[in-house]
């Protein structure tokens, strides 16, 4: 039904999350080499966006005055808000390109295109392509070809045109440009302290005579173009297959799914526009976009160091947990007390030597994990792969339906299967994006239980530049309950109860409503009454209804939300009491957490889930309480640093402006995320930065 609120949309509000990505692309605060990666992320978030948002969007449009109708509001008008939205992007994203070129030069580092290239440099291009490129390009004679190849939205392509001008013979070809196994960026050989980088598009196009050497022809040309298509996966529900066997014939049609984005280089001449797009049979429902020479900007997330370090930001080393930096077992530390780690300040490797212990202690029996991300060279998987070694059981719920890491995940499930692992791989209707470790033991005849329990994957990877709480916890009232979400896992029909944890979806919208519901009954009796929330995104309409009636009743809302907030702050009749801010800097911020004042004993969580209708309905989500009062407040402190933030902090208003929140007279400069650095590092030796 349609809301009766102020909502913000959701897909509008996404762009303003990746405006404020773009915006870290312009500041010139930020090396120059790290406004580049933004400039990647930027671009991939784009990819993502018309991937699956796009996408819906236009499913909807299909049934715009029924869709009206359900959601109050019109599909096709929300399109042309997004084209009108992503045009001004664009504007801006072109600008922030063109300036950070300018900063490189600055710096003696020039990009080159193919016809600038002098007499050695050329000698170099045509050695590094017959010996790293040419074995790795196919090309497709499309004059020759039956029918147009699938083109894989993840890959750009070079449309080639050569042709003989006696004979007006003419021909096309496509050549895919192999970024999966060549760098995209070629560095040259450096002249009087330059350093010159090439893009691969450029390397093949410096060579396509010697590619196309058979054929006999006057003039060569070739353009960039590139495809996104539809990303939703439609799992067919035949009982004759396995869940993974699904996912698998889902996965191939993704690959040839419907086009929605047909993207080419601006300077391709019109004809051999309109060649393509009737070999493609693309019909008007397929966006057609006039880029720049070159597509796939995501690829500047890999952009070479060229050993400037100056160029980026200092590399923070991770602080050493007083806990457990000495620890001779971290089994038996947690049976003490419970520990928190803060990621990327802490290092990931606390986790790892933790599976480590647990894979060679003669007493633990059982390891059990969800996975949703997995690293590619995981050593996660690798040290269950040896619990399994040294006889113990282990349970892995791998999530299939984690977007664009289907595949990897379908080779870890295989891969731990056939290892000896149980593995599960899917419950219908339901997703699992919960964070959870358990550890069984045996101890003095009784199974003792330890858990790990967080925001984030267990993913050394994302670890590294993600910021993400985990609790290292031995507390039998949680970790028990914990046990509880695997047997569901195995026993789909079994609906298990929770009064520690908070899970979707039995129990978690409940809870929340219960945990606002009081702070509501405070502020009417004239008690003091807060709510401060972290999340990524912030959508669902029920949750945000309940907020707006909390501010009514006179709570003090105060939220950070990363991403997507649908909510509308400070508005008069609904948001008087509400507060949002979201920040946007070297780090992704991805912890959640959730603070509820209780009358002066506050109560905290941490978990997996955003308040979004699919997190909070369709997935497994794991939320916990933090019980420890040492914990509780170091996870104050970093929340109150958050919110003072007043460097890379936007503020949200109604239009989503995106406007940086202004230093108050006498406040000191404070970027959050260097001074939580700061925290843990005083709390680890002790001694406090002047």
């Amino acid at each position: 039904m349609p809301s009766s609120v102020p909502i913000i949309n959701r897909e509008l509000s996404w762009l303003s999350f990746n405006e404020r990505v773009l915006q870290e692309a312009e500041c010139k605060d930020v090396p120059v080499l790290e406004r580049l990666k933004f400039l990647g992320i930027y671009s991939n978030n784009l990819d993502e966006f018309f991937r699956v948002r796009i996408a819906t969007v236009k499913r909807m449009m299909d049934f715009d005055k029924r869709a009206k109708q359900e959601l109050g509001f019109s599909p096709a008008k929300v399109m042309d808000a997004i084209q009108a939205k992503l045009k001004i992007l664009q504007k801006k994203y072109t600008k922030a390109y063109e300036n950070i070129i300018k900063e490189l030069e600055k710096e003696n580092i020039f990009f080159l295109n193919e016809t600038q290239l002098d007499k050695e440099q050329g000698e170099f291009v045509k050695k590094y392509f017959q010996e790293k490129v040419r074995l790795e390009i196919f090309p497709i004679m499309l004059d020759k070809a039956k029918e147009f190849p699938t083109l894989l939205d993840a890959s750009i392509y070079l449309a080639i045109r050569f042709s003989k001008n006696k004979s007006k013979e003419t021909h096309y070809a496509l050549i895919e440009v192999p970024t999966a196994s060549v760098s995209r960026f070629l560095v040259l050989p450096s002249k009087k302290d330059k350093q010159y980088i090439l893009f691969l598009d450029d390397v093949i196009r410096y060579n396509l005579k010697s590619v196309f050497q058979i054929y006999d022809f006057d003039k060569i040309e070739a353009y960039t173009i590139k495809f996104t298509r539809d990303a939703e996966l439609d799992v067919d529900n035949d009982v004759s297959l396995t869940f993974m066997e699904s996912m698998e014939m889902s996965l191939k049609k993704r690959k040839s799914a419907d086009a929605l984005r047909f993207v080419y280089d601006a300077q391709m001449p019109k004809d051999f526009q309109n060649y393509l797009i009737k070999k493609m049979e693309l019909d008007n429902k397929v966006q057609l976009y006039a880029g720049a020479r070159y597509h796939n900007f995501k690829d500047f997330i890999k952009f070479p160091t060229l050993g400037k370090t100056h160029l980026l930001n200092p590399v923070q080393q991770h602080i050493p947990h007083p806990d457990l930096e000495k620890a001779r077992s971290i089994l038996e530390k947690m049976k003490t007390k419970d520990i928190l780690l803060y990621y990327p300040y802490h290092s990931f490797d606390y986790f790892l030597d933790l599976l480590r212990e647990a894979a060679i202690d003669p007493n633990v029996s059982h390891i059990r994990c969800t996975l949703y991300r997995v690293a590619s060279n995981s050593h996660v998987v690798k040290s269950l792969i040896t619990a399994l070694h040294n006889g113990k059981d282990v349970t892995v719920f791998i999530e299939l339906r984690a977007r664009f890491d289907e595949e990897a995940n379908i080779d870890w499930a295989t891969i731990l299967r056939e290892a000896g692992a149980h593995v599960i791989t899917g419950i219908a209707g339901l997703k699992v994006h919960s964070k959870v470790c358990l550890i069984t033991r045996r101890e003095k005849g009784q199974k003792i239980y330890y858990g790990c329990i967080g925001t984030g994957n267990l993913h050394e990877k994302t670890a590294r530049i993600y910021t993400d709480a985990q609790l290292f916890t031995c507390n039998q009232l949680v970790t028990k309950e914990a046990r509880q979400i695997f047997s569901f896992f195995e026993k789909n029909y079994s609906v298990p109860k929770f009064s520690q944890l908070m899970v979707a979806p039995f129990n978690l919208r409940s809870k929340l409503n219960t945990l606002i519901n009081r702070e509501i009954r405070h502020a009417k009796a004239g008690k003091k009454a807060e709510i401060f929330l972290k999340l990524n995104n912030l959508v669902d309409e029920e949750v945000i209804e309940k907020l707006y009636a909390a501010s009514k009743a006179g709570v003090k809302i105060r939220m950070i939300v990363r991403g997507i907030c649908s909510l509308v702050p400070g508005m008069p009749g609904y948001s008087e009491n509400i507060e949002a801010i979201s920040i946007v800097d070297k780090f992704l911020e991805h912890t959640r957490i959730f603070v509820f004042h209780n009358d002066g004993k506050p109560e905290l969580f941490i978990g997996s889930a955003d308040l979004m209708t699919r997190n909070l309905d369709h997935r497994i989500e794991v939320v916990l309480p933090i019980l420890d009062d040492k914990i509780k407040k170091q996870l104050l402190q970093i929340m109150e640093l958050q919110w003072k933030d007043n460097v890379k902090a936007r503020v949200f208003n109604e239009t989503q402006s995106n406007v940086f929140k202004q230093k108050a007279g006498g406040e000191r400069t404070l970027r959050s995320q260097d001074a939580i650095y700061d925290f843990w590092k005083e709390l680890s030796t002790g001694k406090k930065k002047k």
